[in-house]
């Protein structure tokens, strides 16, 4: 993902400069992205940057008219201060700056507290003698460091701290059971036993090569203590804040398109901000065996709206490709975005030819109705190791107290910085992505939120009601919304659900006896009647048919099967149990799959 990385030291230049340029070329993963370095041998800081072409980061550094402060800012800000995700122009075709960051450090003691939006940066201050590392109060535009001797250094993707400190490359058994169980990792730990992830909301001072004051500048107490509001005035000040602010993520010089769902949230989005008819593509990801309930409903909403729809389908092409994009998705994102995510990775790289930079309604569902997805998974038995079955109980044992707050909280504090972390980071490698339900704004307003506000769909229906009555009448993927016929809603609603959960029946969670029958009718094509109505993405198939000579080539080596964590015979039988369709255990090949290439690309990797 575009980020800045460097180091904070008092070696010689002669020795640090060369490992900024390592960090700097392991983060340069495509043709259209842009590098530069900056360095200031008075405070000990070596740091550089990489951004994609025409992003608000392409352009650094920024620095005040004195040059004695410079800002390496990557992201994007939303506040007050400026519009459009502080996009400015600056001299040069390709320069994109955002002075005005500069004049916010200086004028404001409490800086980057007044920022809104993914970012970190580092910022330079040769008059008080100073270095601030800091990043957004969610820490979703991650900063990974390395204390040490030597020096402090810090990336935003593991991999280019790696780079220069190989002997880092340890797997952490305990983030391993927390990964298996999770699909993340917890608490600012990562894969690697001393690298961690910057706290959010910090901002850390250096001074003469060495850190001074570890400092946060926010707390989500600060919101959660807030007063409720009553049903109505929360609805009213969500709706006036959420048409206020969208205007902002549509900005900019660079072309935007919408991201559209068959849900709620990005039909919100296009209810509360109107455009011109024509000026903004909309695309859908599909599947390879029809139009899935999010084709059929976006492009309806599209329609409404008056703009172009595309699909952008998964399938021959992507099946073809599946070994690249899986170690692709795995090595992008340091291991924080398993194989079953490679879609995205493809899906985007398609979406960037549509536009450069994404609008997206991720986060809706979690902020504005307590949506959770972060849950515990148990493996199958005899697959993991009787030693390091432990870290997996450990991991599990751990949820209760983890979900023991507010359910926004949790999701925007928690959640997203842990568990979706990894998805967005992999879009972020190929478009730029923008979502208004991270706003600060509204994350403040939401946690103000009635309790029965959080338990339903209806404030979301109102929004869309208010905003664009025509979108209202269109069902959603669920069946949600649609005209006044209360027995045909009702009948539409019980339908769309039964095919939503048999899909998933039919695909993820096919029990094992049932798995053998499927394949015994094969030559039927049973696949036909279940999958690609609700998901573009189909593994329990692929993973027995496409991809099974890729699933057997990667468990079944012994590399793999040599793996500690690992019980041998328990892979084998499920490996092959899986290919011949005696059996259904994708999750497992999932974790498996992405646990190896972990290791190929990271550990193994000296």
């Amino acid at each position: 993902m575009p980020g800045i990385a460097g180091l904070i030291t008092n070696k010689p230049r002669q020795e640090a400069e060369p490992e900024l340029q390592r960090m700097i070329s392991a983060l340069r993963h495509e043709d259209f992205y842009e590098t530069g370095t900056w360095v200031d041998q008075s405070l000990g800081v070596y740091v550089g940057w990489v951004a994609r072409t025409g992003s608000s980061s392409d352009g650094m550094p920024m620095r005040n008219a004195r040059t004695d402060v410079v800002l390496i800012f990557s992201g994007e800000d939303f506040s007050e201060t400026e519009t459009g995700g502080g996009l400015k122009e600056g001299n040069g075709a390709k320069a994109i700056r955002a002075s005005y960051l500069v004049r916010a450090y200086e004028e404001n003691s409490s800086f980057p507290a007044g920022l809104n939006g993914r970012f970190h940066g580092l910022v330079m201050n040769r008059e008080r003698g100073t270095a601030m590392l800091f990043n957004d109060r969610y820490g979703m535009h991650r900063i990974y460091y390395h204390e040490s001797p030597e020096g402090f250094y810090f990336a935003a993707e593991a991999k280019a701290i790696l780079a220069v400190r190989p002997e880092l490359r340890n797997a952490d058994s305990q983030a391993l059971g927390e990964f298996v169980t999770y699909g993340c990792v917890l608490e600012n730990r990562t894969l690697f036993r001393a690298l961690r992830v910057l706290p959010a909301a910090s901002a850390w001072v250096f001074r003469n090569g060495l850190i001074e004051s570890k400092a946060s500048y926010f707390h989500p107490r600060e919101w959660e203590e807030q007063a409720r509001l009553d049903p109505e005035n929360y609805y009213q000040e969500l709706r006036s804040t959420l048409s206020g602010k969208l205007g902002r993520y549509f900005d900019g010089p660079q072309p935007v398109a919408l991201s559209m769902t068959g849900g709620l949230d990005t039909r919100m989005i296009l209810a509360c901000h109107k455009v011109p008819p024509g000026s903004m593509p909309c695309y859908t990801f599909g599947s390879m065996y029809r139009d899935c309930r999010d084709v059929v409903v976006g492009r309806r909403v599209a329609g409404a709206c008056r703009q172009p729809h595309h699909v952008i389908p998964v399938g021959g092409e992507f099946l073809s490709r599946f070994s690249h994009y899986a170690e692709r998705t795995v090595y992008l994102t340091d291991g924080c975005a398993d194989v079953s995510r490679s879609p995205d990775l493809y899906v985007q790289e398609k979406a960037r030819e549509i536009a450069p930079v994404r609008i997206a309604g991720t986060y809706g569902s979690e902020v504005l109705r307590g949506s959770r997805d972060f849950k515990p998974w148990q493996p199958s038995p005899g697959l993991f190791s009787p030693e390091f079955l432990p870290c997996v109980r450990a991991a599990e044992n751990s949820y209760s107290e983890l979900i023991r707050q507010h359910p926004v909280s949790f999701a925007v504090f928690k959640q997203a910085p842990w568990f979706q972390y990894g998805v967005l980071a992999l879009e972020q490698t190929q478009v730029g992505v923008r979502t208004p339900f991270l706003d600060n704004d509204i994350v403040r307003i939401a946690l103000r939120a009635p309790d029965t506000s959080l338990t339903n769909n209806e404030i979301c229906l109102r929004l869309i009601a208010d905003g664009n009555p025509e979108l209202q009448q269109i069902r959603t993927d669920r069946g949600l919304a649609g005209g006044k016929g209360r027995l045909s809603a009702l009948a539409s609603r019980a339908w769309l659900e039964f095919t939503f959960k048999a899909e998933y029946a039919y695909d993820y969670g096919m029990p094992q006896w049932l798995a053998r029958v499927d394949h015994n009718l094969a030559k039927l094509h049973p696949e036909r009647l279940f999958l690609g109505k609700h998901k573009f993405y189909h593994f329990r198939i692929w993973y027995r048919d496409a991809l099974a000579k890729y699933v057997q080539e990667m468990l079944l080596d012994p590399k793999t099967l040599s793996r500690s964590y690992l019980q041998r015979k328990g892979l084998e039988a499920m490996a092959r149990a899986h290919v011949k369709g005696d059996g259904n255990y994708t999750y497992e090949i999932h974790k498996v799959l992405t646990l190896e290439l972990i290791h190929r690309l990271f550990v193994d990797r000296i």
